[in-house]
């Protein structure tokens, strides 16, 4: 195309732009509806978007921090929504035991294992009391699993774990809420209506499951003697040796764990071996049914501002039909009338798309600073917004387009 052409291209564009613009001065109420109806769906798809990608960007954290090479092993891996009763067939498996962790600590190619299991229970302090928080039994290796620094005192040592010992590390959220203003260092509280000492305070790492509610990590020996809870959910974190590789070591512990049981060779495995990026998989696919709710709302927007633009158009097409067939008179072609008014429809959609992409960004911006949720906008969402204002526009502006083109010029020249 030569530079003239191109030229003319621009000029049409732009026309075509202004056009719009004033259209939507002349049409305020009509406008109003068309840009409201776009900015909706758009607005819709950016929120969404940036606070799944934030709890995404959690999940795939909290996942890491174990390292890449560990995995978990439990009674049943469970995914999605599910309906569970006393007769569901992950029961009927043996629950794990603290024996079978530490068979697994002892093979050859294992370095670490870390045991977990948790509740909730009522914690005080002298005359304050915190009611239902959490508590988790983990062995000392527990800061490899969930991150976080200890900040002040220790964390507890392998014979406190061994002898049960009443000791406890909190996050300073806990500290904050039990023991405001105070050194919580050596301080007795209460959980499970039992005193414990008080011999670490630690921060949890950034993040959506982990720095909004209190903690509270005891040695699991002592959970088990302790706590009221809900048996069988017991999950063993192990770590590799350095020298082994992930597959190498979950094979050497599925063999293990398959003699211990007594599983003949053709029997299914009555427990679940879980990397890392499968717990991510499970994620990712229970937020393929946010994605969808996200589509059907975005679309009921962009079918209302669709609407607006035919009605827009129409009107457009109307007041400017004599205008239409002076154009063709002078030498316009059918396409470049076409090209002018699905230019002007477009832009009346992206004038909604992009105050939509506003909206959603203010969203985000809220979600981000005043919730737990790390809500980042994804490039994806942006690009999606403004291609589905552009084709919305183009898609329901090409009826009253293709009618404008289509005027006849002596019929459109007689036209008052």
């Amino acid at each position: 195309m030569s530079a003239l052409g191109r030229g003319n291209v621009f000029a049409r564009g732009w026309e075509g732009v202004t056009l719009a613009i004033d259209a939507v001065r002349a049409n305020k109420t009509r406008a109003a509806l068309t840009i409201l109806g776009i900015a909706i769906g758009v607005m819709v798809v950016i929120a969404m978007a940036s606070t799944i990608t934030g709890i995404q960007n959690s999940v795939s954290e909290v996942v890491s921090r174990a390292g890449p090479k560990s995995f978990y092993v439990m009674r049943a891996f469970r995914t999605g929504i599910q309906f569970d009763n006393e007769n569901a067939p992950w029961r009927k498996r043996p629950r794990m035991t603290r024996d079978e962790a530490e068979m697994i600590r002892r093979l050859p190619g294992i370095g670490d294992v870390n045991v977990m299991e948790g509740g909730s229970s009522a914690v005080s302090y002298r005359s304050t009391n915190l009611s239902s928080v959490s508590v988790t039994g983990m062995d000392i290796s527990w800061l490899k699993v969930g991150g976080g620094v200890l900040l002040e005192g220790r964390n507890f040592t392998p014979v406190e774990g061994a002898a049960a010992a009443f000791v406890v590390v909190l996050n300073d959220k806990a500290a904050e809420l039990l023991v405001p203003g105070v050194d919580p260092i050596g301080k007795i509280i209460k959980i499970f209506g039992l005193p414990f000492t008080v011999v670490g305070l630690y921060q949890d790492p950034s993040g959506l499951f982990s720095q909004s509610s209190p903690r509270f990590v005891i040695p699991h020996t002592t959970f088990v003697k302790s706590a009221d809870f809900e048996r069988g959910f017991m999950q063993i974190v192990v770590f590799p040796r350095d020298d082994v590789s992930q597959p190498e070591a979950m094979d050497e512990v599925t063999s293990a764990l398959r003699i211990r049981r007594g599983l003949k060779p053709g029997d299914d495995n009555n427990f679940d071996l879980v990397a890392g990026e499968k717990f991510l998989e499970s994620f990712n696919s229970m937020t393929q049914g946010f994605f969808l709710v996200m589509l059907a709302l975005s679309s009921v927007g962009l079918m209302v501002g669709g609407v607006g633009v035919v009605a827009i158009m129409m009107i457009s097409v109307t007041e400017r039909t004599r205008e239409i067939g002076v154009r063709k008179a002078l030498g316009a072609t059918r396409g470049e009338i076409l090209f002018q008014f699905l230019v002007e429809a477009a832009t009346l959609t992206l004038i909604g798309g992009i105050c939509g992409m506003l909206l959603g960004a203010a969203i985000a911006y809220a979600v981000n600073h005043f919730t737990p949720i790390p809500a980042a906008i994804p490039l994806w969402s942006v690009i999606a917004a403004i291609a589905a204002s552009a084709v919305t526009g183009i898609f329901f502006g090409l009826y009253p387009a293709n009618k404008a083109a289509s005027l006849d010029p002596v019929e459109a020249l007689r036209y008052e």
